[in-house]
């Protein structure tokens, strides 16, 4: 290995190669040093576990930077006029803020959103993952993604909205255009996409929250109109904001957590037995090994608001870093035999949910989630197998399957 690594040479996230498996090229990146400039997108990678943990929690860096600065300060174009509406929409959620801002709709989401609220879940996860994988198994297989990754989460979601079930096939077409903003480099077609989703998502929920204004229920849209502290309450926009990175992020990670995951255990016939054999014993610690052996989220990025130094070299204010969730998740530093998938790991400090002020704060729900429809599979498919090699999305950040053909 040279001293200095050209990144372009092994960090190419539009190859098919590549997203299908990047941990080779991960560990190379890793040996090579823990902070890299990748010209094509203009970001710093970071690929070791130490850094990524620490650099999530490190308020010298933000998600925004519009807190503290104009574009024109931070040495940034302003985005195009035409993406306004994606950036309203996008700009006003927990994600995309930082404290002050972020600390009070966190704050008062997490008001409407308590372990209570995801407690009296559980039951309803369990029976739909139940009754979705009985349907798979009277059909004889399927594609695993359509038939449970995907229904699953975004059911549980709607349901904790509070949106009627007719109107649940608009949502993830919405999801998966907005999603789309967040890989690298986004085309204008992809944008574009953005843009009319945002504002068809944006104008569905405008009305749905006024109808949960004239007659509130116990749904979470309720309860964001109701949240209330030091005489503060939601915006309109936040609220529309939240709801939307609600059913986002709650169900696209779901979604290829369990697509990735199935997928790692056909893969490894061992541990997939293991777990047969002792589903109790093994679920807890199978959905965290799973969650980090193929990570669903594979980066996150953050700007750098103050100058930093990582191993020597400044990073001035205006960079940005994009933090390698998978590479860290794949760090020898961090886990024994890394890439291994070791259904009883038990120390396991995987990022995939994030960390510092923007921890996942619907990881307690993802993980009742993944743990149903594994259970459920376990269950009623004790002979599932894989029917065809998977088909790869092609995207990277967001990284899954767009099918898992199986057989029970």
């Amino acid at each position: 290995m040279p001293a200095r690594l050209e990144p372009s040479a092994l960090f190419t996230p539009t190859d098919p190669e590549f997203v299908a498996d990047p941990y080779p090229a991960y560990s190379r990146l890793r040996e090579a040093g823990r902070a890299h400039y990748y010209a094509p997108t203009g970001q710093w990678l970071i690929p070791r576990h130490a850094d990524v943990a620490a650099l999530l929690r490190d308020r010298r860096l933000g998600r925004t930077y519009l807190h503290r600065f104009t574009h024109e300060e931070f040495g940034r174009a302003a985005p195009p006029p035409e993406h306004e509406p994606f950036h309203t929409l996008n700009d006003n959620g927990m994600l995309d803020l930082e404290p002050p801002t972020h600390t009070r709709i966190r704050r008062l989401v997490a008001k409407a959103f308590t372990p209570r609220t995801v407690e009296g879940l559980r039951t309803y996860v369990n029976e739909l993952a139940d009754a979705l994988v009985r349907g798979l198994v009277a059909d004889g297989g399927g594609d695993l993604v359509a038939r449970v990754a995907e229904p699953l989460p975004v059911a549980v979601i709607a349901q904790m909205l509070g949106v009627p079930e007719s109107d649940r096939p608009l949502l993830r077409p919405w999801s998966a255009a907005i999603c789309g903003m967040y890989e690298l480099n986004p085309s204008e077609e992809t944008a574009a996409r953005a843009v009319r989703a945002s504002l068809e998502f944006t104008a569905y929920l405008r009305e749905l929250i006024e109808t949960r204004r004239g007659k509130p229920g116990d749904d979470l849209i309720s309860g964001l109109i109701a949240a209330y502290e030091d005489g503060q309450s939601l915006s309109e926009q936040e609220m529309i904001s939240t709801c939307v990175l609600l059913l986002n992020a709650g169900h696209e990670a779901t979604v290829n957590a369990t697509a990735n995951g199935w997928y790692a255990l056909f893969r490894n016939p061992a541990q997939l037995a293991a777990l047969r054999a002792d589903p109790d014993g093994l679920i807890p610690t199978a959905v965290e090994e799973l969650m980090r052996y193929d990570t669903p989220l594979q980066l996150f990025e953050r700007w750098v608001l103050d100058d930093i130094e990582i191993d020597g070299v400044t990073i001035p204010r205006g960079s940005e870093l994009a933090l390698l969730f998978g590479s860290a998740n794949h760090d020898p530093a961090a886990f024994t035999r890394p890439g291994e998938l070791d259904l009883a790991r038990r120390d396991n400090p995987h990022i995939s949910f994030g960390a510092g002020v923007h921890y996942c704060i619907g990881a307690p729900l993802a993980r009742v989630e993944l743990a149903a429809s594994m259970r459920a599979l376990l269950r009623r498919a004790p002979s599932l197998r894989l029917a065809r090699e998977p088909e790869r999305s092609l995207n990277f950040v967001i990284r899954g399957l767009r099918e898992l053909r199986v057989e029970v």
